[in-house]
């Protein structure tokens, strides 16, 4: 633990990161691999809290293109951030791992309500705690949830897995000369748009002086490297 400069982290990850190979739906082989990433962490001692998109099974923006009202396709999203939840709960459970999904959301056959000094007592607990359905209400993004659970808990920083090793000025896979950052400031994120979390996500991490790091979920090890203050990543700070 005196070796690692994160402690307490909220780890956001998309739901399409969750999909591997598939166009759609859970991909269980990507699940077992994120969670074996968050038990190896947990195994250390470190606190973690987890919050999963829900872009591999509802898209609330393009179901509201579709016809849908916005603020029904939005609780319909928070739903399927459910789905995820209990999904990444079965399989940290089944490498032992203590979990627990708390939903802001009620339903209490499922899942616990979020409850912020019982979530926190869980994570001092040694618990891995997986927040779902967002905020709870419309309007708001998974990286809105994710930054305002990480305030709430008191987190060191707002860990983002990617599908890339950090913030690029524009998009690596199309452009092979895309510069990486390794630091950015959060005004230059919000000033230049780039898209890194939502600007509400970033100006609650940067009031509450919350480092957001940025990094490739795709490389083994690299949660454990990360929350050492190693590895390949960009973080942003005031």
């Amino acid at each position: 633990m005196a070796d690692y400069r994160y402690t307490r982290v909220l780890l956001k990850i998309s739901g399409e990161a969750l999909m591997g190979s598939q166009d759609y739906g859970i991909d269980t082989d990507m699940v077992n691999r994120v969670a074996k990433e968050i038990a190896d962490a947990h195994a250390k001692g470190l606190q973690i809290g987890l919050v999963i998109g829900a872009g591999n099974i509802f898209r609330g923006l393009s179901a509201q293109a579709s016809g849908i009202e916005r603020s029904s396709a939005d609780y319909m999203g928070m739903l399927a951030t459910v789905m995820n939840a209990l999904a990444m709960q079965s399989a940290l459970e089944q490498m032992g791992v203590d979990t627990r999904v708390q939903s802001a959301i009620p339903m209490p056959t499922v899942c616990e309500p979020y409850i912020r000094r019982k979530a926190a007592r869980h994570m001092e607990k040694g618990r891995v705690v997986i927040f779902a359905a967002g905020t709870g209400n419309p309007y708001f993004t998974t990286d809105t949830a994710a930054a305002l659970r990480a305030a709430e808990m008191d987190c060191d920083a707002l860990l983002k897995g990617t599908q890339v090793d950090g913030v690029y000025d524009s998009d690596p896979k199309s452009n092979p000369d895309a510069k990486r950052y390794d630091t950015l400031s959060y005004q230059k994120v919000l000033a230049d748009d780039l898209r890194v979390m939502d600007t509400s996500a970033v100006s609650l991490m940067r009031d509450n002086k919350i480092p957001i790091i940025v990094f490739s979920l795709h490389e083994p090890g690299a949660l454990d490297r990360v929350m050492a203050g190693d590895g390949t990543a960009t973080i942003i700070t005031s």
